[in-house]
Order: C-alpha cells, then sequence, then structure tokens
C-alpha cells in the first residue's frame, strides 16, 4: 500500500469553499471548513509470528460558524451532498442557541499566512506494504533479541502514515499542508539472576531514508533491557540529578504548558508573572521552530490558518512571549503568535510546534564527571504537577553514579521540585538531538530531593 494514498485522491477543495458559502448563505456571519485524511498501516510481530496488523483510512470534515459573538462546530466523515447540507444546518441551530463568547472570531486577515505556503519537505511518497513492515519487524526484533542478556521479547513493530490537511475560511484564508511518518521499534525483556528488567527504543522519522536500520534500533532496545538488570533500590536522599537528553523534555514540557495563553488567561500557571523575567540561566535559548525541514512539529501555518515563524520564546534565559492563538491573545488585549491547534470539533487550543532547548557543551559523561555522585534518569512514568505552584514529581528509574561513573542501575525512585527553582539551576550538555517535536541536551540539577526506600 502506498503512503501516498491521501494526496493522491484528495477531495477537490471547492467543497470546502462551497460549505463556508452555504454557511454564510444560512445566516452565519464568518465561517471556517476543514478537512483532515489520515491512511496509516502498522504491523507488529512477537517472537518473528505475525500477532497483528492494523490499517487505517479516515476522511473527516469539519466546520465552525460565527454568528455575532456565537460560536458551534459540527463534523462528520460522511462528505455526502446531503449529509454538508446538513451539517450547515446543524452548526447554525447550535451557533444561534450557543452563550455569547466576547472572545470568539477568526483569526484577524493580516495575520493570514500568504500563499504560496512554504515547502517544508515533511512528505515521502515511498511505499511500504505490509510485508515489508512484517520483515522490518521480524528484524528490529532479532535484533534486538541477539544481544547477550536478552532472554525473551515483547514484540516488534513497524508502521506508516500518511495525512493531509486542508482549510478554508470566509476570511480568505486557503491552505493545505500533508506529511507522512515512518516508524520502526523493539521491546524486549533482559534476565539474571531470576532478575528482569525490560527495555526498547522506537524511532519515527518523516522521511524513510532516515529511518536508521533495523538492526541499530534492536540493538538499542537490548543494550538498554541488559544495562537495567540489577536494579537497586536507594535511600531516600538529597543529590544531583541528571536527566538524559531521552528524558530531559519531560522535565521541561510544564514550562509549555504554563506559559500557554489558556493557562495564563485562566491564571492558572505558575509562570503567570514571569514575562520579560528569567525563567531559565542566562545564556539558554528555547526555540520554537515551525519551519524545521523534515520536523515532527513543522506546519506552514497554524490551525487557524495563522503565518508562523521562528521565534525565541526564551533569550538568554528570559521568557519573551506567551504562546497565544485568537481567542486566548483577545482575552489579554495581545496578538495571536500563531500557536493554535485544534481538531475539527470545538474551538481551537494552544500548542507549540518544533520546540528545542539550546545546546550546551560537552557529554552526559561529562555532566556526571561535574556532579560526581548522583542519579541519572533514563526513564519516567507518572509525573504530577501543582500548575499554581510548579511543585513537581516523578516516579523515575536510571543509574546512580560514583566519581563520575555509572555504578549500578535503580529503580523504584521518585524525584521532587519546584520547577521555578530547578529551572534556574539547570545544567546543560551539548548531546542535542533533533529527535522528535521537543528536543533537548542532558540536564544536570544540582540538588533534588530523591524518595527511595
Amino acid at each position: 500500500m502506498s503512503a501516498s494514498t491521501p494526496s493522491s485522491a484528495s477531495p477537490d477543495p471547492s467543497m470546502l469553499h462551497d460549505l463556508v458559502a452555504a454557511a454564510l448563505k444560512a445566516g452565519a456571519d464568518a465561517a471556517e471548513a476543514a478537512m483532515a485524511r489520515r491512511a496509516s498501516l502498522s504491523v507488529g510481530v512477537r517472537n518473528a509470528a505475525l500477532e497483528d496488523v492494523e490499517r487505517e483510512e479516515s476522511t473527516d470534515l469539519g466546520l465552525r460558524v460565527f454568528i455575532g459573538k456565537r460560536q458551534a462546530t459540527v463534523s462528520s466523515s460522511d462528505l455526502s451532498d446531503a449529509t454538508r447540507g446538513r451539517l450547515v444546518e446543524r452548526a447554525i441551530a447550535m451557533a444561534r442557541l450557543a452563550p455569547e463568547d466576547p472572545y470568539a472570531s477568526l483569526a484577524p486577515k493580516d495575520l493570514l499566512a500568504p500563499a504560496p505556503h512554504a515547502d517544508l519537505d515533511l512528505y515521502d511518497p515511498s511505499e511500504r506494504s505490509a510485508e515489508q513492515l512484517e520483515a522490518a519487524a521480524i528484524a528490529v526484533e532479532a535484533a534486538a533479541m541477539a544481544v547477550d542478556g536478552v532472554s525473551r521479547s515483547e514484540g516488534g513493530d513497524a508502521s506508516w502514515s500518511s495525512s493531509e490537511w486542508q482549510m478554508v475560511t470566509s476570511d480568505g484564508f486557503v491552505g493545505q499542508h500533508r506529511g507522512s511518518v515512518f516508524s520502526m521499534g523493539a521491546g524486549v525483556i533482559a534476565e539474571k539472576d531470576g532478575q528482569m528488567e525490560r527495555g526498547g527504543e522506537h524511532r519515527a522519522l518523516r522521511h524513510l531514508e532516515d529511518l536508521p536500520s533495523a538492526e541499530e534500533i534492536g540493538k538499542t532496545a537490548g543494550e538498554r533491557a541488559v544495562a537495567r538488570v540489577g536494579a537497586r533500590k536507594i535511600a531516600s536522599t538529597t543529590a544531583p540529578v541528571i536527566f538524559d537528553n531521552r528524558m530531559a523534555t519531560q522535565v521541561l514540557s510544564p514550562l509549555l504548558g504554563a506559559i500557554s495563553g489558556t493557562a495564563i488567561a485562566r491564571g492558572s500557571s505558575f509562570l503567570k508573572d514571569r514575562l520579560n523575567k528569567l525563567v531559565l540561566p542566562a545564556g539558554v535559548d528555547l526555540i520554537d521552530d515551525p519551519l524545521r525541514p523534515r520536523g515532527h512539529g513543522s506546519t506552514p501555518f497554524d490551525d487557524e490558518g495563522v503565518r508562523v515563524e521562528k521565534r525565541a520564546i526564551v533569550e538568554d534565559g528570559i521568557l519573551n512571549t506567551w504562546l497565544l492563538n485568537t481567542a486566548s491573545a483577545a482575552q489579554l488585549g495581545m496578538t495571536t503568535t500563531g500557536h493554535a491547534s485544534r481538531g475539527l470539533v470545538g474551538p481551537s487550543g494552544v500548542s507549540a510546534h518544533n520546540v528545542h532547548l539550546s545546546a550546551g557543551e560537552g557529554t552526559l559523561d561529562d555532566l556526571m564527571a561535574q556532579a560526581g555522585t548522583g542519579l541519572l534518569i533514563t526513564s519516567m512514568f507518572g509525573p504530577s504537577m501543582n500548575g499554581n505552584t510548579g511543585d513537581w514529581s516523578a516516579g523515575v528509574s536510571g543509574f546512580w553514579f560514583e566519581n563520575g561513573e555509572r555504578a549500578y542501575p535503580v529503580s523504584e525512585v521518585t524525584v521532587a521540585g519546584n520547577l521555578i527553582e530547578l529551572y534556574a539551576r539547570l545544567q546543560r550538555a551539548g548531546d542535542l538531538q533533533f529527535r522528535h517535536a521537543f528536543n533537548s541536551p542532558s540536564l544536570l540539577f544540582d540538588k533534588v530531593a530523591i524518595a527511595g526506600k
């Protein structure tokens, strides 16, 4: 099956134009129509035997209408003429009954992304059949099982997906973009002296040619499982803590939520009073770049059609901006920053695009040498946070290190602290890698509460 399926049979954009025109004729003051198409194929194996095959093909249509300051959204997966007519009728009826929202509107016309939109190289039409995906899943599982010390498999998988988004508004915006994702991964269990530990690796990229080999991914999965065997519990203490570059974004992600315009407008953010103030150490930048080629979060416009641009959310440690959509910007008396994010139902929310924390210097080993003794975190689960205060905690596992060297694996540990205080003391390695929509180098915090046995 070809990953190009969604775009090869794309609906005529005139459907969206007609839907908007029909909404205006029925009484809407403004309208926005969007269409989302997705196709995917994934294959899973266990012990080299096929375990599951999942195929998805969907096309969904959404309509948002405005009558004064009242709005309503409706959606359907039926694209027939009759259903589209009913969508318009229902949207208009719902909007007339909806409560007024003083901040409800389409995005300002002067902020809409101009055509033609940037080509960000997000789409790869390469074909991967179910048989090819099965072979890749078997290969990645086999590579993981070949690592000495691995005893059993939790499965291998491979997949591709392709998506397309079209949007038309009554203010004249017309936009379309499409993307693809190819992925492969494996999970295994290592065992020694009756102790078992899980490990895995999964990679997903926009272009098939960028995906690491099954051997590389599988070997990494197996080695992670083996390295965790013999994990110990440690006593509660306060010590330096390092989050490796795969886990570091999980301690940083609350920052993005805290500067969302919707959170700021509600007053429910631990950073609500920190605009234009230091939130990270001097010299540290947090960059959002929606125009990075082949980026997981790349887009030529936001989900309200607003033009996007690369910007420093934090520059030299200072918080420069909130993340705003049209409604939250209006509520705060500001201008949208092009961070609207929405599906086909309901008004838009707020989301960042491609975010990364600027790299420091040195390696992960250099951070451990600098800290001397402490905890290296390589896995995290169940983080919790008080959004108003920034008090944060998470269950973690990883490695205790001494004299700058890994001493032994640890598990069943909780780390906790106040994020405002932690962010002010973070130190960075130089091992930044662009693997996801949010990326960070490994981070060292010099003193963190650790709860153990």
